[in-house]
């Protein structure tokens, strides 16, 4: 299944999934909530890192990582496009290997059911 990649962009998106439930690994922390207002035919996804992590190119470089890891899970697995989901990433997803943190990343989404 082929789904397309939707960024939340509204403040109040943000504060309610931070107030859902959570996945931590040594990567990154996942939020996922339900939102009543949201499309469920796209993958409602946004991807943080803090400014403390590195200068921006650092920063987008976890972002595409994420981004081509989540493109690639769309494809293989059967993601619950019921949740909206914040990926906020941690230093670790710059410098280990990209197969660590997919298979890791790919394991957690499929604990949340």
């Amino acid at each position: 299944m082929r789904s397309k990649l939707v960024s939340l962009s509204k403040n109040e998106d943000f504060k309610s999934i931070l107030s859902g439930r959570k996945i931590s690994n040594k990567y990154l922390t996942i939020f996922f909530k339900k939102l009543s207002d949201k499309n469920n035919k796209k993958l409602n996804i946004s991807f943080v890192t803090k400014k403390k992590i590195g200068n921006a190119v650092s920063r987008n470089k976890i972002k595409r990582r994420l981004r081509n890891i989540m493109n690639d899970a769309t494809k293989t697995m059967n993601l619950n496009l019921n949740y909206c989901y914040l990926l906020i990433a941690r230093i670790s997803v710059l410098k280990d290997p990209y197969e660590n943190i997919k298979q890791t990343l790919f394991n957690d989404f499929g604990k949340i059911k």
